[in-house]
Parts: structure tokens; sequence; C-alpha cells
């Protein structure tokens, strides 16, 4: 019976470690957004933002203010520029980036 109690702490000991590296491995998705927003120029340089599947679509006042290769390093798979618009494809934090930056320039009106 000892040996079963002795496996059962083994494992979880090593649950434990697993979810600490995991979860210590895993960006701050906060201080991403936001360095995707200083990149894109600011939030007072985003004028509009949409949001399909992966990709996220943005609109900019001056879209000379986006540091396109720093938003590739940051993680986007491609970035595509038309006008004024740049289409960047990210896996699945499109949505929330979107969301995130919204609250952003939600809360800068507000004060």
């Amino acid at each position: 019976m000892d040996i079963y109690i002795q496996y059962t702490i083994i494992v979880v000991i090593l649950v434990f470690i697993a979810i600490i590296a995991i979860k210590g491995s895993k960006k701050d998705f906060k201080v991403e957004a936001n360095k995707l927003v200083e990149l894109l120029g600011g939030k007072d340089n985003i004028i509009k933002m949409e949001v399909k599947h992966s990709r996220f679509k943005v609109t900019l006042k001056n879209v000379t203010l986006a540091n396109k290769e720093s938003i590739q390093k940051l993680g986007a798979k491609g970035i595509v520029e038309i006008d004024n618009q740049l289409k960047i494809i990210f896996d699945s934090d499109a949505a929330k980036l979107k969301k995130h930056i919204e609250d952003l320039k939600k809360n800068d009106a507000i004060k």
C-alpha cells in the first residue's frame, strides 16, 4: 500500500511542476496587446477594428506609424497593407485583441 501512496505523491508533484511550467511559458496577454497598440502607432492612431476568424483588420489614421516588422516579431503570421488598413493574421487571439483595444480606448475616453 505504501508504494501506491508514493506513486500518487510523485504524480501530483509532476502535475504541479507541469502546470507551473505551462503558466510560466505563456506570455502575458495584456502586455502583448499593449505592445501591439504601441506598434500600431498608439491607440489614437486606431480608427476602426474588425475581426474575422484569425484575421485582425485595423484602419489607421497614419499607417506609416505602424511597425510591421515588430508586429510580425510579436507573433503575427502575416500582414497585408491596403491603403490605411492592415490585415494582420493572428491565431485565436484576434477577437481578444480587439476587445482589449476597445477597452483601452473606452477607458481613455472616460477620463
